[in-house]
């Protein structure tokens, strides 16, 4: 028997709790005892946690969030706080700790490891940016998400005749912009791993208006700037107006798709089978339909980029 521990950290995606159920109940069907630490790593410092039962996952499948909790805890990087945590985790006698989140979790999962700590780590992360990982946990929901959002748009720059620049998550990354504008058919997708010009990119929509298109809709990864700051300058530099929305915390909730609940729920129990096994230091992903594993500092080593070759697919079918 384990004492395993599990708690996610950073941003919410949606599939976190059917990953936690995942760990819980496979963990329980193993023999092991699952405990959970309440809204990330400053659970683990100040030791609110709890043991979990079948019972304590129940129903929560296709929930959105996370119903332990989950916290961007900067405070973690202080060397002391990363101590304190370390002694909870051995005073409770725990023998893994899973933790379900980003690069930035990851990046304190390996602090406490080289404290003695096994860690094993699960990419929950609607930016899916992750290596290791064909997806991550939440990018799915995201994506469809951002593409309801995409069509309802659609609707009202179309009635007035407009171009909407719609402001996606993706600081580093632009699979959201990319997957989602590629499937909403956006007339122009910007990303932080693709370079633009303005003035290709009014051109661009100048050219779709002279063949007779009443709308057009930019999809933008906030990680190249803000949708404001973009608009200004097409206006002031190249006398084109547009009309601007943000999308934000819209994209992390509602119901996880199916997509992201299987995938959660299969992360999620081999990461109890890894702890139970002694391994530590890697996180669990699929590629190409494979449950595989991959050291943690390569995943923080070498963020995940966008496919160019979809890039330019997107942006060759808009012609």
């Amino acid at each position: 028997m384990k004492r395993i521990a599990v708690l996610t950290s950073g941003g919410d995606a949606p599939g976190m709790n059917a990953t936690l159920r995942a760990v819980v109940r496979m963990g329980i069907h193993r023999g092991h005892r699952i405990f959970a630490f309440y809204n990330g790593f400053k659970g683990l410092v100040e030791n609110e946690s709890a043991e979990m039962y079948n019972r304590s996952v129940g129903d929560i499948l296709t929930r959105g969030g996370t119903i332990i909790g989950t916290a961007r805890y900067p405070e973690f990087k202080d060397p002391e706080l990363i101590k304190r945590a370390a002694r909870t985790f051995k005073l409770l006698e725990m023998d893994g700790l899973i933790v379900i989140g980003g690069d930035g979790s990851f990046r304190g999962a390996l602090a406490l490891e080289e404290l003695g700590v096994p860690v094993v780590g699960l990419p929950g992360t609607i930016d899916n940016d992750c290596n290791g990982t064909d997806n991550a946990i939440g990018f799915d929901t995201a994506v469809e998400t951002v593409l309801d959002c995409i069509k309802k748009l659609r609707d009202t720059a179309s009635s007035h005749q407009r171009t909407i620049i719609i402001e996606v998550m993706g600081r580093h990354s632009g699979w959201i912009a990319l997957k989602a504008g590629l499937a909403g058919g956006a007339e122009a997708i910007l990303v932080p791993e693709m370079p633009f010009e303005l003035e290709d990119l009014c051109h661009r929509l100048e050219s779709g208006i002279a063949r007779g298109k009443k709308h057009s809709l930019v999809v933008l990864a906030e990680g190249v700037m803000s949708a404001g700051e973009l608009s200004v300058m097409m206006k002031d530099k190249m006398g084109f107006a547009a009309n601007t929305v943000v999308l934000g915390y819209v994209q992390r909730g509602g119901s996880p798709t199916a997509n992201d609940i299987i995938l959660g729920s299969k992360l999620g129990a081999r990461a109890v089978d890894e702890i139970a096994a002694g391994v530590s230091g890697v996180m669990v992903g699929e590629m190409k339909g494979e449950l595989v594993t991959t050291p943690l500092q390569k995943v923080i080593d070498e963020r995940k980029i966008i496919d160019p070759t979809l890039y330019h697919l997107a942006m060759d079918l808009v012609h």
